[in-house]
Formats: structure tokens, C-alpha cells, sequence
């Protein structure tokens, strides 16, 4: 019964201590993350990089909208799909 006693009250300590330490930490890591951010070359960087993602993304969307185009195109000179035979992949 001591031997776990013993146990409860270092594991109590450990976890106060533990928890105090982690906080603490935490936020120091807050801080030097938001430094970080508040940096003028990290914002000139992430607008790069936003302008960049934007690009991609337009240039996607086109090539999308080029596809979507296509497919009646290639539809319309195929027979019926009542004409066809069933084909299962093997």
C-alpha cells in the first residue's frame, strides 16, 4: 500500500510539473511561430506562393473545362450504347 502511495504522489508531481514545463514550452513555440509570420520576407513568400497556387489552379480548371468539352465530341461519333456489345474487363 505505501509502495503505491508513493507511487500516486510521484505520478502527481510528475504530471503538475510535467504540465507547467509543456505550457511554458507551448508557449514559447507560439511566440517564435508568430515572429516568424509577422516576418516581412515570409509574407512577401506566402503571397508568391498564393499568387503561384492561383496560377495552378487556373490553369487546371482550363484544362478541365477543355476536357469536359471534348467528351460529347467523342460521344457523338459512337454508336449507341443499345448497339454495343457489353465488354467486361478480364
Amino acid at each position: 500500500m505505501k509502495t503505491r502511495m508513493m507511487f500516486m504522489a510521484g505520478a502527481a508531481v510528475g504530471y503538475v510539473l510535467g504540465t507547467k514545463a509543456g505550457r511554458e514550452r507551448y508557449e514559447q513555440i507560439k511566440r517564435l511561430s508568430q515572429q516568424g509570420w509577422e516576418n516581412p520576407n515570409v509574407q512577401e513568400a506566402a503571397g508568391v506562393l498564393r499568387a503561384k497556387g492561383e496560377e495552378f489552379a487556373g490553369a487546371a480548371r482550363g484544362k478541365a473545362n477543355h476536357l469536359k468539352e471534348r467528351v460529347p465530341e467523342q460521344m457523338q461519333g459512337r454508336k449507341s450504347d443499345k448497339e454495343q456489345p457489353e465488354v467486361y474487363p478480364g
